[in-house]
């Protein structure tokens, strides 16, 4: 039979139809009004889909790049910084942060569980200047208490930066980066935003950007005051990746339709989405006696283990081959034991029903015994009808 393919990976995701249309047909030069007027209103926007008053910085880089941004324009050699790692993306801030010689203690949790608030307290002391953390550990789909470890942070000393990679958490998370005081929140153009990889968002708060006039550690291309003092004038330091910006804007006019010309409505859309998704995802894989690798579930994506001698890989290949669509495997140690399934940005209920449906098949191939066909597709769709029911009750009332 036909086969299209389908990305249920955590990034590439989907992408918006009205933006590709966006990126093929946009050919503007980056130092014309036209393209000033696109810049400004995009990073306006962005500020609106973050939910934020703080100035928004765009780079031309994966979020990776926003990432040893912050650190190198934040810390100078020897800053004592507190990192939160409980997977692979919290490994990565253990490397970038020791890369430019900050002095770094780092706070661990096995992969699949979120930390101890008490754990953290305990850890932080007036003199660490920065704690790295993320929103959604995109590597095991755990969501971690963004509130809660900065209220810990903000009563630690006003000298200490919260920066939270939330790359994942963008969009498919409720975030309320002003009242919590986050003062480095970072995004990427390959998540809920519906675009291609490409570009990184961050947004940056007073006290981050007093702290960058007193750091020392070495940044040219990624020097973020740069960017500031360009995007006053509706341009980038450096030439940007123009088509991207289309992109981006035509996702942002999407997300505001999505909530009826307001976008911060549309974004509590997405992220309601998100999580509507992942619960009937849950659901579905319960149903199917699979256990979830998380302890404290992320909406942007569900994390699952793969039954009792069977390497995930096989899964992940026989979703390849009989449906060509894309889930991802574990990474790190967790390769060959979990698999990942995404429901991040351009994701709706029917992108639900079909994942769960192939599982349902993919299962009954790789295990040789019998699945119950129905029972993850039944759970889920339970799970919408519920949420479905409850929406009418409200409206009605």
């Amino acid at each position: 039979m036909l086969r299209k393919n389908r990305l249920f990976t955590p990034g590439p995701t989907p992408l918006l139809p009205a933006a590709q249309a966006a990126m093929a047909s946009f050919s503007a030069h980056h130092r014309t009004a036209d393209f000033r007027a696109l810049f400004t209103r995009v990073l306006a926007e962005l500020k609106e889909f973050i939910g934020t008053q703080n100035d928004v910085i765009v780079t031309v880089s994966s979020g990776t790049g926003a990432m040893e941004a912050s650190v190198s324009n934040l810390t100078s050699p020897g800053d004592k910084v507190l990192v939160l790692s409980a997977g692979k993306f919290g490994e990565r801030w253990t490397g970038i942060t020791k890369a430019f010689k900050c002095n770094v203690d780092v706070l661990s949790v096995p992969y699949g569980e979120t930390f101890s608030l008490d754990d953290i307290r305990a850890r932080l002391t007036p003199d660490v200047r920065a704690v790295f953390v993320q929103a959604t550990e995109s590597s095991t789909g755990t969501r971690h208490d963004v509130e809660g470890i900065a209220k810990i942070v903000r009563a630690n000393s006003d000298g200490t930066l919260l920066i939270v990679d939330a790359i994942t958490g963008l969009g498919t998370t409720h975030l309320d980066v002003d009242r919590w005081g986050v003062d480095v929140i970072i995004g990427g153009s390959q998540k809920a935003l519906m675009i291609p990889p490409g570009l990184a968002y961050c947004a940056v708060s007073d006290r981050a950007w007093q702290r960058m006039e007193t750091t020392s550690s070495p940044r040219f291309y990624f020097d973020l005051r740069k960017e500031r003092k360009a995007a006053a004038k509706g341009e980038a330091a450096y030439t940007p990746a123009t088509s991207l910006f289309a992109a981006l804007g035509a996702a942002l006019d999407f997300i505001r339709q999505a909530g009826n010309g307001n976008l911060a409505n549309g974004r509590a859309v997405l992220v309601d989405n998100a999580e509507l998704c992942a619960e009937m995802t849950r659901a579905g894989v319960r149903a199917l006696g699979l256990k979830l690798f998380s302890a404290s579930p992320a909406a942007a994506l569900t994390t699952i283990d793969s039954p009792q001698g069977l390497d995930s890989g096989q899964i992940v290949k026989e979703f390849r081959e009989s449906f060509d669509a894309v889930v991802a495997n574990g990474q790190g140690e967790m390769k060959g034991r979990i698999f990942r399934i995404a429901h991040i940005g351009y994701y709706d209920y029917l992108d639900t029903i079909g994942i769960l449906g192939a599982l349902e098949q993919v299962l009954a191939r790789c295990t040789g015994t019998p699945v119950e066909y129905g029972a993850a597709v039944r759970a889920a769709q339970e799970v919408y009808a519920r949420a479905s029911s409850g929406k009418r009750q409200l409206v009605e009332a």
